[in-house]
C-alpha cells in the first residue's frame, strides 16, 4: 500500500505513486478542502501533535498515578465527559470507581487466566494534545474537548487535564479502553493520523491556526523519541542520547565525519519522491489558475530541511554545542579583558587625578612662598 503524505481524508492527494496528482478524476484540479490544505502546508502552519503515551495504565494503581501526575496531587481540574470539574485530593479514586476500572481489572484478570494470557490489556489510553508554544491554552483545551465530544462521546468515557507548566499548551486525556458496549479502543496508525486532523479542524473552529501532515510530505526526517526517552533527554537524563552521543563523539574524534547509516539512501529516495510530488502539486496549481500558490509551493520545497540520519543530527548538535562552547569562551575572554582594561583606564585616571593633585598642592606651595618673601 503506497504512503500517504497528505491526506485529506478519503484519497490522498499527495502520494508517492502518483507524483502529487489528486487522483483518477481530473489530474488538474484541486478542491477547495486540496487548496487550503496545500496553502496551510506551504505557509508552514504550526502542526499539530497528537501522542499516545505507552507506558502505564495497566493497572488500578499505575492509573490512579498517572491522574495524580495529570492534576498535579489535586491542584489543577480534572475535566470530565459529563461536564464535571473535580478539583483537590480523591478525584482520580472518584473516576475510578465512576468508571467501574475495578470491576474491569476483576474482569480482565480472570479473562486472562481463563486465555492463558501473560500481559494484561489496557484499563486506560492516555493521549497527549499538544500545540507550540504561544498557542492559547484555553482554545487549546476548547478544541480537545470539542475533539473528545465527537469521538468517544456516549461511547467510551474519559478525563482531561490542560498543563500551562510548559511554553507549549497541552492536553492530557485519559479515555477508558473499554466502551460502555463492551467494545475495546483500537489505536492504529490510521486513527491517530484522523485524530490529528480532527484536532486540528477544531484547533482551526476555534481560530487557532494548525495543520495536520505528514511528516515526510513536510520534509522532516528527524527521528521521533518515545515520550520516556524525550523527557529524558530535556532533563539531561537521557542514558540513550548519551551512549548514542559517546559513541558519534568517538568516531568523530577519530577522523571528524561519521560512518553513513545504511537507512540513509532510502530516506534519501524518499525526499526525492516527495520534491517530485510536490512540484506535481505546482505544476497543477498553474493550470488551474492557482500561480501565487505555486510559487509558494516551490519555494516551501527549496526550504525544505537537509536530510539526515539519526547519527547525523547528532553530530550536528555537537558541532553546534562545541561552536557555543567557543563562543561562550571567546565572549568570556573578551569580557576579561574588557573588564581588566577597564581596571587599567581606572588606575590610570586615578594616577593623573593624584599628580594633578599633586601639582595643584606644589603650585600652591610655590605661591606661598612668594607671598613670603614679598612681605
Amino acid at each position: 500500500m503506497p504512503s500517504r503524505l497528505i491526506d485529506t481524508g478519503a484519497r490522498p492527494f499527495l502520494d508517492l505513486t502518483c507524483y502529487a496528482r489528486p487522483g483518477p478524476g481530473r489530474r488538474d484540479h484541486f478542491s477547495r478542502t486540496d487548496l487550503e490544505i496545500i496553502a496551510r502546508t506551504a505557509h508552514r502552519t504550526p502542526e499539530v501533535m497528537v501522542k499516545v503515551l505507552t507506558h502505564g495504565g495497566q493497572s488500578l494503581g499505575a492509573v490512579g498515578r498517572h491522574f495524580n501526575y495529570l492534576d498535579r496531587d489535586g491542584e489543577l481540574p480534572i475535566e470530565t465527559d459529563d461536564g464535571q470539574r473535580l478539583r483537590g485530593k480523591g478525584g482520580e479514586d472518584l473516576l475510578i470507581e465512576d468508571w467501574d476500572l475495578d470491576l474491569e481489572e476483576d474482569r480482565r484478570t480472570s479473562n486472562l487466566r481463563a486465555r492463558g494470557m501473560r500481559r494484561p490489556p489496557k484499563l486506560v489510553h492516555k493521549i497527549l494534545f499538544s500545540m507550540p508554544a504561544g498557542t492559547p491554552p484555553q482554545k487549546v483545551l476548547a478544541a480537545v474537548k470539542n475533539f473528545a465530544r465527537e469521538e468517544f462521546g456516549a461511547k467510551h468515557r474519559y478525563a482531561m487535564v490542560l498543563h500551562t507548566d510548559e511554553p507549549h499548551p497541552h492536553v492530557h486525556m485519559v479515555v477508558k479502553a473499554m466502551s460502555e458496549e463492551g467494545v475495546r479502543l483500537n489505536i492504529q496508525k490510521a486513527t491517530l493520523r484522523h485524530w490529528r486532523r480532527e484536532f486540528a479542524r477544531h484547533l482551526r473552529e476555534q481560530g487557532v491556526r494548525a495543520n495536520a501532515t505528514e511528516r515526510a510530505a513536510r520534509g522532516v526526517t528527524r527521528p521521533q523519541k518515545t515520550d520516556g526517552i524525550y523527557r529524558a533527554i530535556g532533563r539531561g537524563g537521557s542514558t540513550h542520547w548519551r551512549q548514542r552521543a559517546t559513541a558519534v563523539a568517538r568516531e568523530m574524534a577519530a577522523g571528524g565525519e561519521i560512518q553513513v547509516e545504511p537507512g540513509k539512501a532510502q530516506m534519501l529516495e524518499t525526499r526525492r519522491e516527495v520534491v517530485r510530488g510536490w512540484t506535481g502539486v505546482a505544476d497543477d496549481l498553474v493550470l488551474q489558475g492557482q500561480v501565487e500558490l505555486a510559487q509558494t509551493v516551490r519555494g516551501f520545497v527549496k526550504q525544505l530541511p537537509p536530510v539526515r540520519t539519526e547519527r547525523e543530527w547528532i553530530r550536528e548538535e555537537l558541532l553546534q554545542q562545541a561552536a557555543t562552547e567557543r563562543h561562550r569562551a571567546v565572549a568570556s575572554w573578551r569580557s576579561f579583558r574588557a573588564q581588566q582594561q577597564e581596571a587599567a583606564e581606572q588606575a590610570r585616571q586615578r594616577e593623573d587625578r593624584a599628580r594633578e593633585r599633586d601639582l595643584e598642592r606644589s603650585r600652591g606651595r610655590s605661591r606661598d612662598h612668594g607671598h613670603d618673601r614679598t612681605r
